[in-house]
């Protein structure tokens, strides 16, 4: 049985990888699952938010303690799983340790066939994104527009504040279709259409998953 393979996309907070994601997600040929941050964080009890072993939150940098990184580590393994089962997986992180949290992923991932993208988005644009968006932690756009990239070694690079999802996705796969030869294309044209969220609010509290949101009269 052939292994999984796996993108892993490091970016943060507003740099627009989620949505690069989902649109490598649809053009792709055959079925990559995407996992990542914000599925962690929603699996995990409310009690680990503002907790000095879970998340805290200052002025837009997020602090993370004993408990939550143990369970951090047990969700990239879980991840890894599903490499080893023959799964191809799209990783969407903010890697707030940097390099330490690759290392970690390293671990996790050991010798699958991982490549490492690095989703770069000046501090500027990614905090006028987080304004305009409204619903983002304030102030974790500029904490992380560099931060998350410190002591990453990555095997491509794009900048969302130069070239838009759908550009970026093009060349991103460009890269990918040489890496690997038999990545084929989507059979359909439909745009994807999954709604953008992430779990953290901008006041740092963690809002509903999506599955667990109560639907209204305009989306049902």
């Amino acid at each position: 049985m052939r292994r999984g393979r796996i993108v892993v996309l490091n970016g943060g907070s507003s740099s627009g990888k989620t949505a690069l994601a989902r649109t490598l997600q649809a053009e792709f040929g055959g079925t990559w699952l995407l996992v990542g941050v914000d599925l962690f964080l929603w699996t995990l009890p409310s009690r680990l938010f503002r907790d000095s072993t879970g998340f805290s939150v200052n002025d837009g940098v997020i602090t993370r303690g004993e408990e939550v990184m143990r369970l951090y580590a047990a969700f990239q393994r879980a991840t890894a799983a599903l490499a080893e089962s023959g799964v191809d997986v799209l990783i969407d992180d903010a890697m707030i340790g940097g390099g330490t949290d690759q290392a970690l992923w390293k671990t996790a991932l050991h010798d699958l066939d991982v490549c490492w993208l690095g989703v770069r988005c000046p501090a500027e644009g990614a905090e006028a994104r987080e304004i305009a968006r409204g619903d983002r932690i304030a102030g974790a756009a500029r904490a992380q527009a560099e931060s998350v990239h410190d002591g990453m070694r990555y095997d491509f690079e794009v900048d969302t504040a130069e070239l838009d999802a759908g550009e970026s996705a093009r060349v991103v796969a460009e890269y990918l279709r040489d890496r690997w030869s038999d990545l084929g294309s989507a059979t359909s044209d439909a745009p994807y259409s999954y709604p953008l969220t992430t779990a953290w609010t901008a006041d740092g509290s963690i809002r509903p998953a999506p599955w667990e949101r109560r639907p209204s009269p305009e989306h049902p």
